[in-house]
């Protein structure tokens, strides 16, 4: 709402003849397993450990890694956790999974904690895998939904499972700090396509009990609605413990990661892995363990990561870096702290100085939200995402220093409102009626007015001419001309 109020009082206006193209991410394919149509064999990993009660001589000892369940801790970004697990990340290499059913094209905003807990187990020596739920989406979560999910077919199963696997792979290969064997990406329709039915029953169904199966939150709420559940979403708890069984003894995966709605599914399939696999239920190190983030909230308890025009996507095909930057430079000062601990990687130690100079009168405003934008967005979309977004935000602050071309422009235009002139309507015409035809101001008087109180910009350039025409070079790589109304501090989007 505030968005759109500020761009009530000041709007820009792009003339250009061309459209945005965006170009496919190329993934190492050593790190994908997932989305051919033949079965993928997955050989145990080599689990090494960095503890030795002996050191062969001229061999230093190896540090000690962090632990990582103390420092999910510290960040807040734990609900739950099985028995054992804070000494299993100790003592051993694990191989943490979490799951993304391709339900969209991209991933969006609430995944990226899913993400987030995999590059910390990365960064403290494990081996994470995505999960792309090929066949679980064709079923459906229940989980946190009042409604059975719209049935998709496999032409766009397909197409999501790519568009994730490609976000997914660009992520986590940038925080693999060259470890070409930190991160793996699996899709479970590979296995599932070669599982009967009756195959199933026998082998997993007869562990499952009704009782147990009916008292997961997520069933019982969906039982107590209008609309109640069917069968197929029923099942979906077994069908995620299952992959987990796969997982765990296919794969040497002995971690499942999820949000704090799928603790249910979680510990479905670490039950199950206990009783086809007859281990004892005494959270060993050697079992399997779960761990559960909690939802990405804001302070008054809705749910973050939603802007005026939808989900806040993480492709920047459908949410742009500069999109994506400005959502995260607008985050309350009520929430910037609490996103810094669990949306970024800096040290505790920085984030609490943040929060000391928010105190300090000398506080600059928004410098810590600038942070966690810059952070979050270089995460995610990387350095040249990082760039293009801080270009992007500077080259549209009316007075800015930053050059303009079309490039730049171009990774806007979707996020300004515009309009396109052929161009004989655009050279020679005067500004004043320019600033009109395109919809900047109502009227030409209101144009003169604002231009001789010095609020009229062309290419962040203040016009002070009432007579200026539009010249062949003003038009920016002969595409595109930026017509600003308002002062330097621009109201329409946030000043960076």
């Amino acid at each position: 709402m505030a968005a759109a109020a500020a761009a009530s009082a000041s709007r820009t206006f792009l003339y250009s003849q061309q459209r945005l193209f965006l170009h496919p991410f190329c993934i190492p394919s050593r790190h994908i397993a997932a989305l051919s149509g033949r079965r993928t064999a997955v050989s145990p990993p080599i689990i090494r450990c960095l503890h030795s009660t002996s050191v062969p001589q001229n061999q230093e000892k190896a540090v000690p890694r962090p632990n990582v369940v103390q420092v999910l801790e510290e960040r807040g970004l734990i609900e739950s956790v099985t028995d054992n697990l804070r000494s299993a990340c100790c003592n051993s290499t694990l191989k943490v999974y979490c799951g993304f059913d391709p339900t969209a094209e991209s991933l969006h905003l609430g995944n990226l904690l899913g993400i987030i807990v995999l590059s910390w187990f990365q960064r403290c020596g494990h081996k994470v895998v995505a999960l792309i739920g090929g066949a679980t989406a064709r079923v459906g979560d229940p989980s946190g939904k009042s409604l059975e999910r719209p049935e998709l077919d496999s032409q766009t199963l397909e197409k999501n499972s790519i568009g994730i696997t490609d976000t997914v792979a660009r992520i986590l290969a940038a925080s693999s700090a060259g470890d070409d064997d930190s991160f793996l990406i699996l899709n479970n329709y590979d296995w599932w396509k070669e599982v009967r039915l009756l195959d199933f029953l026998k082998q997993v169904g007869r562990y499952a009990r009704v009782g147990t199966m009916m008292a997961k939150e997520s069933v019982k709420k969906r039982l107590e609605s209008e609309q109640g559940m069917s069968y197929t979403e029923f099942t979906y708890q077994l069908l995620q413990g299952y992959d987990f069984l796969h997982l765990f003894r296919d794969a040497g995966v002995n971690v499942q990661i999820g949000g704090s709605d799928q603790w249910g599914n979680i510990t479905a399939g670490t039950e199950l892995i206990r009783k086809i696999l007859q281990l004892q239920a005494d959270g060993s190190a050697d079992g399997p363990h779960g761990l559960t983030f909690p939802l990405l909230l804001k302070s008054d308890g809705t749910k973050f990561g939603k802007s005026e025009d939808g989900a806040v996507w993480l492709s920047p095909s459908m949410f742009s870096p500069y999109k994506f930057y400005q959502y995260f430079f607008s985050v309350p000062d009520a929430d910037v702290v609490r996103f810094l601990k669990i949306l970024t990687f800096l040290d505790t130690e920085e984030i609490t100085s943040l929060e000391r100079d928010m105190k300090s009168p000398g506080y600059v405003p928004n410098t810590a939200q600038r942070r966690l934008a810059e952070e979050v967005t270089l995460f995610v979309h990387g350095e040249d995402g990082l760039n293009e977004a801080i270009k992007a935000t500077q080259a549209l602050k009316p007075g800015a220093d930053t050059k303009l071309d079309w490039k730049t422009i171009e990774g806007i235009a979707e996020n300004v409102p515009s309009c396109s002139f052929a161009y004989d309507e655009v050279v020679n015409v005067p500004l004043v009626d320019l600033s009109v035809s395109s919809g900047l101001v109502d009227t030409k008087s209101a144009a003169r007015r604002l231009l001789k109180q010095g609020g009229l910009y062309m290419n962040n350039c203040r016009v002070d001419n009432e007579s200026k025409r539009i010249e062949s070079q003003d038009i920016i790589d002969g595409k595109v001309l930026l017509l600003s109304a308002g002062k330097k501090n621009k109201h329409w989007f946030y000043e960076c």
